[in-house]
């Protein structure tokens, strides 16, 4: 009867379960690489334009201006990768929701799916671009194999292809919808950049550093052309007043190919002097300006300048700036687990086990080797000097140490061997002789201390010897387990074992001195 329920209720599950869309709802477009190029000729006025078209829900222009200035602006692209890699870059762990043999089915099952997808260091940086433009969407390509529905592949989508309609609800364009169609559950993964409060169409940091890209594209404009004019010295030709307009003429070109290829013939009689000005003032100050501009780029995206632009500063200045770079790739890797295991991992536990089981977690080991290191002096600390009991697997997932297996060899530290009981308790000096006064001192004393710690594992048993009549009723009384419990649970070993540990030890201490002498 029960295999029949069980039976009953499996098919039940198998038909109430939701069956995954392997098909592509968002499909590549050939528009998705044209651009409209908003930053040519990009003025205030203009970036404050395409802000606005944002606000009101139409993200294209934004989304193309974003993808622009990371391509031509190298220092942002710089510290954008840099954000971007130290999460990609780190291992990572799918952990059980809990011990139960089924949950740790379900965790083993999402780790081998994650680890067979060869681009799952590219899905994660295609999500990280909501870092610089506030929001990724990637779509889910489902697929079946060996009964099991499996992850085929993950790509990502344009953010130029998202709308926001009048009641903010997201939605993407499509040949078939270009209105925007209503993302499907459980097929778009969707990760959001929330470094403030807001919408996500405004919060990414490239929202913020625009301003900056655009102050400084109009210095670095001024600093070429001021390059330009007064990089080379000024080529002035003087010719004799009755020259001819031949004469005029090959001097104009010699110049010219003075300037272009530092050679040159004039004619007789002309000469070619070099002007040069002293524009050093000026030329810093196109420089700090850009520098400047870098700076508040950086800021923006890692937090800080020392680990990212040259010049000066104190160790415990950058040791600083870098925990700030740190806590930003600790809030990076929180929030993509948390997109991953609400739009990846989820889905794909209820397509294969179920609704009603519970979603094991994914962990970025992003701690450092300092962290490492001064945790395991504080669980040092904790174990061993205040005796606080800590879980072996609190320890493990924290310096995320594999579990060894039952027919897994350990290594252990070395310690040194103990020596024998006999040598224990039997010491001998340099002539040779037994020294065993101490061992009988401390056996005498033991014995007169220990004299109610036997008493104490003695009389249960006494106890026992005077309620039998015979040695047969002893011999049922042994034999009863509930009588055998009681008189171990009254014999107190706990007094008599720590005599005989202090005995031994003190024995030891003693002998070892005796025999360093």
């Amino acid at each position: 009867m029960n295999i029949w329920s069980n039976l009953k209720d499996k098919a039940q599950e198998i038909i109430h379960r939701a069956r995954p869309d392997t098909g592509e709802v968002a499909v590549s477009s050939l528009q998705d690489k044209y651009s409209t190029y908003p930053s040519n000729d990009l003025t205030p006025k203009r970036l404050a334009a395409i802000f606005k078209e944002a606000d009101a829900g139409d993200v294209l222009r934004q989304m193309e201006l974003f993808e622009e200035i990371e391509e031509k602006d190298p220092h942002l692209f710089s510290q954008l990768q840099t954000r971007k890699n130290a999460v990609t870059g780190l291992d990572y762990e799918v952990i059980p929701f809990s011990d139960d043999p089924r949950d740790k089915e379900i965790a083993d099952f999402v780790a081998e799916e994650l680890g067979s997808l060869e681009s799952f260091e590219d899905i994660t940086l295609d999500l990280l671009d909501a870092i610089g433009k506030g929001i990724a969407v990637s779509e889910i390509i489902w697929g079946y194999d060996g009964g099991r529905v499996v992850i085929k592949d993950v790509k990502w989508r344009h953010q130029k292809r998202l709308v926001w309609d009048t009641d903010d609800n997201l939605r993407i364009t499509t040949d078939d919808h270009p209105e925007g169609l209503l993302l499907p559950p459980n097929k778009f993964v969707v990760h959001r950049y929330k470094a403030r409060s807001g919408h996500p169409a405004r919060a990414g940091v490239l929202r913020v550093v625009a301003w900056m890209y655009l102050f400084k594209n109009y210095d670095v404009k001024d600093w070429t052309a001021f390059c330009e004019a007064y990089g080379m010295p000024l080529r002035l030709g003087k010719y004799a007043p009755g020259a001819s307009e031949d004469d005029k003429r090959a001097l104009m070109e010699a110049l010219i190919k003075i300037g272009a290829d530092a050679a040159g013939i004039i004619p007789d009689g002309t000469m070619i002097d070099f002007i040069t000005t002293e524009k050093a003032s000026s030329t810093n100050l196109y420089e700090r300006l850009a520098r400047y501009c870098d700076e508040q780029i950086s800021k923006a995206i890692l937090g800080q300048t020392l680990t990212s632009d040259s010049g000066g500063g104190s160790y415990a200045q950058s040791k600083t700036h870098n925990e700030v770079r740190h806590d930003l790739t600790a809030a990076d890797c929180r929030a993509l687990a948390a997109t991953l295991r609400r739009d990846l991992i989820r889905p794909l536990v209820v397509y294969n086990f179920g609704e009603d089981r519970r979603i094991p977690k994914i962990r970025y080991h992003f701690e450092e080797a300092d962290d490492l290191k001064e945790t395991a002096e504080v669980c040092k600390t904790l174990i061993c000097d205040i005796g606080l009991p800590v879980s072996e697997n609190y320890l493990y997932k924290k310096f995320s140490i594999p579990e060894p297996g039952e027919d897994e060899k350990t290594i252990t530290p070395p310690r040194a061997a103990p020596l024998p009981f006999k040598e224990t308790l039997v010491l001998k000096d340099q002539g040779g002789e037994a020294v065993q006064d101490q061992v009988d001192r401390i056996a005498d004393a033991a014995a007169v201390e220990g004299e109610k710690s036997f008493a104490g594992v003695l009389d249960p048993i006494v106890k026992l010897l005077d309620g039998a009549g015979s040695l047969e009723e002893l011999k049922e009384l042994l034999e009863d387990g509930e009588t055998v419990e009681r008189v171990l649970r009254e014999m107190d070993v706990g007094a008599l074992d720590d005599l005989l540990q202090r005995a031994m030890t003190l024995a030891y201490l003693e002998g070892r001195e005796q025999q360093d002498e």
